[in-house]
């Protein structure tokens, strides 16, 4: 497969059904978001909470996942977007960031779990292995946007990057890092591991609300380390502060917050 991404030639557009085409991003999401639910849903039952509720939950998600990832896109990159103020509304053609869609997650979880009266890092840790699988297919719509790429490499699976789509820095440059892929197979290993972890608990019967919030903090360490990485070969355009990318500044938060959240739920077992 790695091999044959260094002479495939992707195209953004999946099929054109007259005026209406259909886009590789947009399929990859979608994917990602059935995926995430189905993941989600498996994992309900053990959980003991109703198929229906998670529903709602994902509903709400899925909206305000993808407003809060294309707003902080937008604040990232607002001098491009006051520019081509009629980019904003084409999602299918890529800028949802992430961490956008995972801060607005967690505070429609928030109000959702007090609504429903159920515990937050249940339901949290209900959804962070499904979103990592999500991740991981949804990179895959970066890969036939030609966005998000790396830095040159003459490694045999670096992918062709279209002349017009290159930095004008590289712009001599044909074969470049598959950063979309990095990240996704990271991202396949984060919600592997986290399902695996689920049945071992499960099976052992030791759902609880430390393992709850471990499980939601261990995602949290795991995909940011990875992206900490990753952002010293992308050459995608963002903000820096202190000879750092914004998305490795937002990556440095959550590990701490992570390991905060994985050290007081450990201290308030103890005091039990």
């Amino acid at each position: 497969m790695i091999y044959f991404l260094h002479t495939f030639q992707p195209q953004s557009i999946l099929l054109s059904l007259g005026p209406i085409q259909i886009y590789w991003y947009g399929f990859f999401v979608v994917l990602g978001i059935i995926i995430a639910l189905l993941t989600a849903f498996q994992l309900a039952k053990y959980y003991q909470i109703n198929t229906q509720i998670i529903f709602d939950l994902g509903f709400r998600l899925i909206i305000g996942g993808i407003i809060g990832a294309r707003l902080y896109d937008i604040g990232l990159q607002l001098s491009y977007y006051f520019d081509h103020p009629g980019q904003i509304f084409k999602i299918w053609q890529g800028g949802l960031a992430i961490h956008g869609g995972v801060i607005t997650g967690i505070i429609v979880i928030y109000f959702f779990s007090k609504y429903q009266k159920i515990n937050f890092w249940k339901l949290a840790a209900i959804i962070t292995p499904g979103l990592a699988l999500a991740q991981a297919v949804g990179r895959w719509g970066n890969y036939f946007n030609q966005e998000l790429f790396g830095l040159p490499t003459k490694l045999p699976w670096g992918i062709p990057i279209d002349i017009i789509n290159r930095p004008l820095n590289y712009i001599s440059n044909i074969y470049f890092h598959p950063t979309f892929l990095y990240e996704s197979l990271g991202n396949m290993m984060i919600g592997i591991l986290l399902l695996i972890i689920n049945i071992y608990y499960i099976k052992k019967k030791q759902l609880t609300n430390f393992f709850f919030a471990w499980s939601v903090a261990l995602y949290m360490i795991l995909y940011s380390i990875l992206r900490f990485f990753l952002e010293f070969i992308r050459l995608d355009e963002t903000p820096s502060f202190l000879g750092l990318r914004w998305p490795q500044i937002i990556s440095m938060i959550l590990i701490v917050f992570g390991l905060l959240i994985i050290y007081f739920r450990y201290v308030l077992v103890k005091k039990k």
